[in-house]
């Protein structure tokens, strides 16, 4: 058993060969019945239903009877973004995790995932691993890197019609999109999220953590600077994109380090949001060794 990326390279590389480069969005439901079949004939995936799960987003289960899985989703969550992110990570689970326990291969393997917000959520959760691992190959699979590199090729910064048209040609949320971007991101980026003129997560690209730019929202309370673009949309609405100042989120930045912020007002019935993408230039000075810890979280809850 590889990695996440690489087993979710691996079926991309079959998929490209069965449907061709131009194939997106992945019909998910029919991927996870035809591989898990492949890879695992006797106990395979063979159904995918939609059933209201309370405090929960996803869950694979064996039946007991039939060695068979199945895969559901709660279908309140706010998108079929969402829904299709959430599908592959229950794939992602059948693939790496199906035949482990908790702590790993020596427990008795696991007959079921249940995937909260709570669980994501939780870094001491002793499930945190699988998590992460289940978000990985989920977002490989919708956005092959190799793929989303063609879509933004020469881009130097993330505009919102360039969100638009990955979130369209992979048929996911703009987050998901945009948590993608910063794994290529050429100048030092930082997405976050904003609810109430506070940080809820933010997550860094390596350019930018490495140079001292990262908000630790799990650890404090940060404040949206009342300057930002994001603290305006919070209360006016849309999507903008303008200039700003890198000290204001980051004091440890230069007074003149310029910054564009993008930032767009996500509404849905259950996590309304402000998404905002923070791109500043490519300079990088390393600050010391800091704790990677808010680096290294699952991201499964950010795929708003």
């Amino acid at each position: 058993m590889k990695g996440p990326q690489a087993e979710a390279n691996r079926l991309s590389a079959i998929l490209n060969h069965l449907y061709g480069v131009e194939r997106y969005p992945v019909d998910v439901e029919q991927v996870a019945r035809d591989y898990s079949k492949q890879i695992s004939p006797e106990s395979h995936i063979t159904s995918v239903k939609q059933i209201p799960l309370d405090g929960f987003e996803g869950c694979l289960q064996r039946n007991p009877n039939t060695g068979h899985w199945r895969i559901c989703y709660n279908p309140d969550q706010a998108s079929q973004g969402r829904v299709r992110f959430t599908l592959a990570h229950e794939l992602g689970h059948f693939v790496l995790h199906r035949t482990k326990g908790e702590e790993g291969d020596s427990e008795e393997p696991r007959t079921e995932f249940l995937c909260s917000e709570v669980d994501m959520n939780d870094w001491d959760s002793p499930l945190r691993k699988m998590e992460a691992e289940a978000d990985t190959f989920a977002s490989c699979l919708l956005m092959p890197l190799d793929d989303f590199r063609k879509q933004v090729a020469g881009q130097q910064s993330m505009s919102r019609e360039l969100l638009d048209h990955c979130c369209h040609r992979y048929g996911v949320s703009r987050m998901a999109a945009a948590l993608k971007w910063i794994e290529i991101a050429p100048r030092r980026t930082v997405v976050v999220a904003v609810r109430d003129g506070h940080v809820l997560w933010a997550r860094s690209n390596q350019r930018a953590y490495k140079s001292g730019c990262y908000l630790p929202a799990r650890q404090r309370t940060i404040a949206v600077p009342g300057q930002s673009l994001l603290a305006e949309i919070e209360q006016t609405g849309g999507t903008h994109q303008g200039a700003a100042k890198a000290y204001w989120w980051f004091p440890k930045e230069p007074e003149d380090m310029p910054m564009t912020e993008t930032a767009i007002c996500v509404e849905n019935p259950t996590h309304p949001y402000i998404l905002g993408i923070l791109q500043m230039p490519e300079e990088e000075r390393n600050w010391g060794q800091e704790d990677e810890e808010e680096l290294l979280r699952p991201l499964r809850n950010l795929q708003w």
